[in-house]
């Protein structure tokens, strides 16, 4: 006689054994954390690109598209860089870049005054022109049309590889739930994916033409909801429901008959 094949009623977030819970209601609170940083990274970032605080539509257009009155170094100087540097060095360079960025005056001049104001992090840091080096200079004192090629496709495949398996694993854990209807709990493991594609997509529609960059806002703020709502409701059940000792039985089984 053939048996039944094993149907695990503890296969639920409420009823999960207490090293699995434990793992993953750990795991969630430190990707919660990172989510944080994350997000106080932008705004510390692409939030100031406008010179000022809060993340909005100007700042992505300058970010990707860039703010093509001016230099890239003009534009940071007056933007996210206001706050680096002396108020003098910071005419300096500016009044330098105007001038059309002579080398001589890199020699005599702005080589020491981006050495005494700059070179702590643009000579170190992987990513940042280095500002040791008149040519690197030379470059980001050109028009500033934002984003190079080569940062968005490094940036695209970072973000595609990295988040796509942070969504992984939230919606991984999310699917043990219960009491959520099978087209809620579809539709937020879902939609994380598809904003984040379409975030990668606006960057580059936006460096083509800023008239995209509510898209990336978009992207950014769906993606971001739903993982919460899948972040909260794992681990209410894991925390909180768990205590009332009922028996909810596999949350896989019974997504498969609804």
């Amino acid at each position: 006689m053939n048996s039944a094949p094993p149907n695990p009623t503890w296969l639920n977030l409420p009823n999960l054994p207490t090293p699995l819970r434990v793992l993953f209601s750990t795991y969630l609170f430190a990707i919660g954390l990172g989510l944080c940083m994350a997000g106080l990274q932008i705004m510390e970032t692409h939030g100031m690109a406008d010179g000022k605080f809060g993340l909005s539509v100007n700042d992505i257009v300058y970010s990707y598209y860039g703010n093509r009155s001016g230099s890239t170094m003009e534009n940071k100087l007056h933007g996210s860089m206001a706050g680096m540097g002396t108020p003098q060095a910071r005419l300096d360079i500016i009044q330098w870049v105007r001038d059309g960025s002579p080398e001589a005056v890199w020699e005599s001049r702005i080589k020491d005054t981006l050495k005494n104001n700059c070179t702590q992090c643009h000579g170190v840091t992987q990513g940042l022109p280095d500002f040791t080096r008149y040519d690197e200079v030379k470059r980001v004192s050109k028009i500033d049309e934002g984003a190079s090629i080569q940062a968005l496709t490094r940036s695209s495949h970072i973000h595609l590889f990295g988040i796509s398996l942070l969504f992984l694993s939230i919606g991984l854990v999310f699917s043990l739930a219960v009491g959520v209807p099978r087209w809620i709990k579809v539709s937020l493991v879902a939609i994380p994916f598809i904003f984040l594609i379409l975030d990668v997509l606006s960057w580059w529609l936006t460096k083509w033409s800023p008239h995209f960059a509510w898209l990336t806002l978009i992207g950014g703020f769906c993606y971001s909801i739903a993982s919460a709502a899948m972040w909260v409701t794992s681990l209410y059940q894991m925390l909180i429901l768990s205590r009332n000792q009922k028996v909810y039985g596999n949350a896989w089984e019974a997504d498969l008959h609804k």
